[in-house]
């Protein structure tokens, strides 16, 4: 069998030089500033090439150089779209939820919660199921507002329709409780049910963008695994824009991964990767402690 990006010599399909992946990187920073590092061009090439095969073009620079000319074009979407890693699950990073199930129980009124990344649905679904349990009802009183720069899995996340195997790892009576089985020709299948769907609202949005039309305040936002894209001036930036968005007492969730302390004095650590804003105090005293260090 060939593979799609080569020809059956072995050769590429298309020539595809460091100048080009120069172009890409900056052309992806500028429109969603995702950070690209040497080692994905090869994954770079592997995605864009399906975009040229789509366009009918031949050349890489020939397509760069019409995404560049085209700033509103249609095209954009599909290069922004090629180039977003969606790598989602379940209950990922399932030592959130316990800390998310406690927050919300001390809460009243309508709840608000954004997940900033949704990709194709898992993680909001998740944190519903979860909030869900933690008030012993499937009609609470709670708005999920699900994001993500990505208008495809955007799509499959609004349909809420998954292969069996993604809940293989739930418990049976979270199974039962929250989705529905296919059946004849959806056999294999299954789909989360209206009620949940219902608690979440899927939008696009651009972390990049000046304005995210968000308005009001959340108990938490999840923004996980999505800062390792940026570099610290975006990532900066971006916790900067989350302060007036969270309440006084939210919670920020955080990748694994990431850490926030060395970004932004906004937020201080609670502990397992989730922050919370921090007071005129604590800023203080990191701005002693950095003095000291420097000292």
């Amino acid at each position: 069998m060939v593979k799609p990006a080569e020809r059956s010599d072995g050769e590429k399909e298309f020539t595809f030089n460091h100048k080009d992946f120069d172009r890409v990187r900056g052309l992806i920073y500028q429109r969603a500033g995702i950070s690209l590092s040497d080692s994905k061009q090869e994954m770079v090439y592997s995605r864009l090439a399906r975009r040229l095969r789509a366009t009918g073009l031949n050349s890489f620079s020939v397509y760069l150089d019409m995404l560049e000319r085209e700033s509103n074009s249609g095209e954009w979407e599909a290069f922004t779209n090629a180039l977003t890693t969606n790598l989602t699950s379940f209950f990922r990073e399932e030592h959130h939820f316990p800390i998310l199930a406690e927050h919300i129980k001390k809460k009243s009124g309508h709840l608000r919660v954004w997940c900033s990344a949704s990709s194709t649905g898992e993680e909001p679904y998740s944190i519903a199921i979860c909030i869900c349990e933690a008030l012993g009802t499937i009609k609470p009183n709670l708005e999920i507002i699900a994001t993500d720069i990505d208008t495809n899995v955007l799509g499959v996340a609004a349909r809420g329709v998954y292969n069996a195997d993604r809940i293989e790892k739930l418990p049976n009576d979270i199974v039962r409780k929250y989705f529905l089985r296919g059946r004849g020709k959806n056999e294999g299948s299954v789909m989360v049910r209206p009620e949940l769907r219902s608690l979440i609202n899927f939008e696009s949005l651009n972390l990049l963008d000046d304005r995210w039309g968000l308005s009001g305040e959340f108990d938490a936002i999840f923004c996980r695994n999505v800062m390792i894209y940026f570099d610290k001036p975006t990532q900066s930036s971006i916790l900067k824009k989350f302060v007036p968005l969270l309440k006084s007492d939210g919670l920020l969730f955080a990748g694994h991964s990431e850490n926030f302390l060395y970004v932004s004095d906004d937020f201080k650590l609670r502990g397992k990767t989730v922050y919370v804003l921090a007071s005129q105090e604590d800023k203080r005293k990191k701005l002693n402690s950095y003095d000291l260090n420097k000292g």
